[in-house]
C-alpha cells in the first residue's frame, strides 16, 4: 500500500517538493534533515536554501461530515497525487452542546432562578453569518489550507462547489413563480439518494451494482416523484418488486422493511448545511489570492466514473473540476485522517443536569508542561501497561493523565506534538 509522501522544508522553513518517504528515511538517518512534524509528517533540510518545485495544486471536496483534501503535483508524466487526506467534522458536537446549553438556560429561567429574561433574537447578525456548528466546518477548512500553503509549494487551489436543491428535492413540480432557481433536477435526485442509501440497493443491501430509482409507492398506485417515496434498487430487486407495495414486497422481511421506513423519514439537514457553506469556503479560498477552480459535483463524478475509481472523499478532491480529468492515483494509497477535536471549552463552572453550580475549572489549561490533546510517546517501564504508547492526553491537574484509556504518571511522558485541536489516524 503506497503511503503519502513526506512534505519538506528548506533551512528557512519554505516548502519543497514531497518526497518519497523512503528518500525521507535516508535523509533522516545521514542527518540532513531533522523532523518538524509528526502529523502531516513534515522534515526540515538542515544545509538547503530554495530549490526547485513543480506546479502543485491544492484539491477540496467539501461535505457534511467530511472533507477531502487531495495535493496534486504536475510531474513530465502528468498530473499525480501526491499527498492527500480527509478531515472529519465536529458539527454534530457542537450542535449537541449549543443544544444543552439551551435547555439548561431555558430551565433556569422557567424556575425563575436567573434574573435576566430571554433575549430570544433580539440581536443583529453581521452578514454572512453562519451558525457555530457549520461555521466549524468553514474553519477546518480553513485551517488546513493555511497550514499547507505553509509546508507545500501549492500554486492553484480548487474545490467542489456541490449544490442540493432541497425545495426541488421535496416538490419536484414546482416551477414558474414559485421556483427560481434551475438545478440540474435528475442529477440531484440521484446524487441524494445515492449518498442517502449508501450506494446500497435498499431491498437486498448488494453493493457495487448498477443501481435503479424505485418507487417506494408505485406511480401505478399514486405514488409521486418526491424524494421521500424514492429508493435505490438493484435491477433484479426493482423487477422483482414491480408494481408492489413495499410491505407487500417485504412482508418475509420485518427488519428490512422497519429499517427502509426508518431512512424515508431521514432529514435534509446534511444537504441544507452544504448549501449553507459552499459559499463561504469558496470565499476563504478566493482570500488566499491564488487562482481558484470550481466544479460542480457532476463534473467530479464523470471525472472519478471515466478513469474508473471508487468512490472516496479523498479521491472525489482529486477529481474536482476540469484539472480533475486526467489525474493519476493509487486506490490503495493510505491517507491521513484528520479528526476535529476542538481546543477545549471555555466553560469554567461545571453544572449538573438541572444547571446548578457542581464544581470550576482550574484557570489553567496546562499542568507540568503538558496540556489535553499533546501527542505524546509514554515509555512505561513496569506494571500492567508495561511499553510504549504514542497517543493524545487527557491531563488532570495531578500527576495522573488519561492516555489511551489508561492512567500514567506525566514523568513517562514525552512531547512529540503540542495539541493543535487534531486528532491523527493513518487509514
Amino acid at each position: 500500500m503506497r503511503q503519502n509522501r513526506v512534505l519538506v522544508l528548506d533551512t528557512h522553513r519554505r516548502p519543497l517538493m514531497p518526497c518519497h518517504p523512503a528518500r525521507a528515511r535516508q535523509l533522516l538517518k545521514a542527518g540532513r534533515a531533522s523532523v518538524f512534524r509528526r502529523y502531516p509528517f513534515t522534515i526540515i533540510l538542515r544545509e538547503r536554501d530554495g530549490g526547485d518545485v513543480q506546479a502543485t495544486q491544492l484539491k477540496l471536496a467539501p461535505g457534511s461530515k467530511t472533507t477531502g483534501v487531495a495535493l496534486v503535483a504536475e510531474f513530465q508524466r502528468g498530473k499525480t497525487v501526491v499527498w492527500a487526506a480527509e478531515i472529519q467534522h465536529r458539527s454534530d458536537q457542537i450542535r449537541q452542546a449549543l443544544l444543552r446549553r439551551r435547555m439548561l438556560r431555558r430551565g433556569r429561567r422557567y424556575r425563575k432562578t436567573r434574573y435576566r429574561k430571554p433575549r430570544f433574537d433580539n440581536r443583529r447578525r453581521p452578514e454572512g453569518w453562519l451558525p457555530p456548528s457549520l461555521m466549524s466546518r468553514v474553519h477546518n477548512i480553513e485551517t488546513w489550507v493555511t497550514r499547507l500553503r505553509r509546508w507545500a509549494p501549492i500554486t492553484h487551489l480548487s474545490m467542489q462547489l456541490v449544490s442540493f436543491d432541497t425545495q426541488k428535492l421535496q416538490y419536484p413540480e414546482i416551477s414558474g413563480e414559485e421556483y427560481q432557481q434551475g438545478t440540474l433536477y435528475g442529477y440531484e435526485v440521484r446524487e441524494y439518494l445515492l449518498e442517502k442509501w449508501g450506494r446500497k440497493c435498499a431491498y437486498c443491501g448488494a453493493d457495487n451494482v448498477l443501481l435503479e430509482i424505485d418507487h417506494v409507492i408505485p406511480r401505478s398506485r399514486g405514488g409521486s416523484n418526491r424524494v421521500s417515496n424514492l429508493v435505490l434498487a438493484c435491477h433484479r430487486c426493482n423487477q422483482a418488486k414491480g408494481s408492489q407495495l413495499v410491505e407487500e414486497f417485504l412482508a418475509h422481511d420485518e427488519a428490512r422493511l422497519h429499517q427502509i421506513q426508518a431512512q424515508l423519514k431521514l432529514s435534509l439537514r446534511d444537504a441544507a448545511a452544504m448549501n449553507a457553506t459552499r459559499w463561504a469556503v469558496f470565499r476563504q479560498l478566493k482570500d488566499t489570492g491564488l487562482p481558484v477552480e470550481a466544479g460542480s459535483g457532476g463534473r467530479t463524478k464523470y471525472n472519478r466514473f471515466s478513469q474508473g475509481y471508487p468512490k472516496a472523499k479523498w479521491i472525489d478532491a482529486a477529481c474536482v473540476g476540469e484539472s480533475g480529468q486526467y489525474v493519476g492515483l493509487d486506490t490503495q494509497m493510505q491517507v491521513l485522517t484528520i479528526v476535529a477535536k476542538g481546543h477545549g471549552k471555555r466553560q469554567r463552572c461545571i453544572t449538573d443536569k438541572y444547571g446548578f453550580p457542581r464544581s470550576h475549572a482550574p484557570s489553567s489549561r496546562s499542568y507540568m508542561g503538558f496540556r489535553t490533546g499533546d501527542l505524546v510517546q509514554a515509555h512505561i517501564p513496569r506494571g500492567k501497561y508495561t511499553g510504549t504508547h504514542v497517543g493524545r492526553i487527557v491531563i488532570r491537574h495531578r500527576p495522573s493523565f488519561q492516555l489511551n484509556g489508561f492512567n500514567v504518571h506525566p514523568k513517562y511522558l514525552k512531547v512529540l506534538q503540542r495539541g493543535d485541536g487534531y486528532g491523527y489516524a493513518m487509514e
